[in-house]
């Protein structure tokens, strides 16, 4: 049997997609709107304060497109953490104002090759990795992804070998695009109905067209790629969301 990757995993994520009830907002009076936006800003600046003080990552972001309006991004060392922020939503004031349209639940990880025995402890490249803070690029892309099994495109029948080395040119690719475009790769298997989820971050949208593009003539993807929906973002902080509103 094909021996599988051996990863480490970091910070579990919550991709949280909302969907604004702009009918119920448009039809409560002005004093109760700006008590539930005062509230909202206060909650999401708290998050923020968490990214900067390294207890978690965080990020807002206005939606383009009819999937939805607004994600927020989180990632924390506990699952536990992630559910409490969830579950804010209930029970906030705000609640049935944000209503959930899609969420993804998955892990930052890294492949143990990849880390080149290093160890966590020692390496502040790998805890930037595996314990991220949310770049603060202008611009968002996430897409849900799995490895093609299909006949004789199986990733999971191939050896380790050859898995290791479609993804060498898989992983050049990122590279040459690492100063336009930051890559948060987490996974999903056992936790999501996709096995990775891709969180792109950069400051020109046409990075993610370029990056992803030149990805779908490698062999790995082209081959043994399969994508979800892709959703894309612009950065909104606290106080952009007062302002959105």
């Amino acid at each position: 049997m094909p021996e599988s990757v051996d990863t480490i995993e970091g910070w579990y994520a919550f991709h949280d997609f909302r969907r604004v009830d702009w009918a119920r907002w448009h039809a409560s009076p002005k004093d109760a709107r700006s008590a539930l936006l005062a509230d909202l800003v206060q909650w999401t600046a708290a998050w923020e304060q968490k990214d900067r003080d390294r207890q978690a990552g965080f990020g807002s972001y206005q939606m383009l497109g009819h999937k939805a309006d607004l994600l927020f991004l989180y990632f924390a060392p506990r699952l536990e953490t992630l559910a409490e922020a969830e579950a804010h939503f209930r029970s906030a004031a705000w609640a049935g104002l944000l209503n959930p349209v899609w969420s993804y639940v998955s892990v930052v990880e890294m492949s143990q090759y990849l880390a080149k025995g290093a160890s966590v402890e020692n390496s502040s490249y790998l805890q930037g990795r595996l314990y991220p803070a949310v770049p603060q690029t202008r611009y968002l892309v996430f897409y849900p992804m799995s490895k093609r099994r299909l006949l004789d495109d199986n990733w999971y029948m191939l050896t380790t070998e050859e898995r290791r080395e479609l993804m060498k040119s898989h992983g050049l690719i990122g590279h040459r695009h690492r100063s336009r475009v930051t890559q948060i790769i987490t996974g999903s298997q056992g936790l999501d109905d996709w096995e990775w989820g891709v969180t792109l971050f950069a400051d020109d949208p046409v990075a993610f067209k370029k990056i992803v593009y030149e990805m779908r003539f490698d062999e790995a993807t082209a081959r043994f790629g399969e994508f979800g929906p892709f959703y894309t973002g612009i950065r909104l902080d606290s106080q952009g969301i007062a302002r959105w509103f």
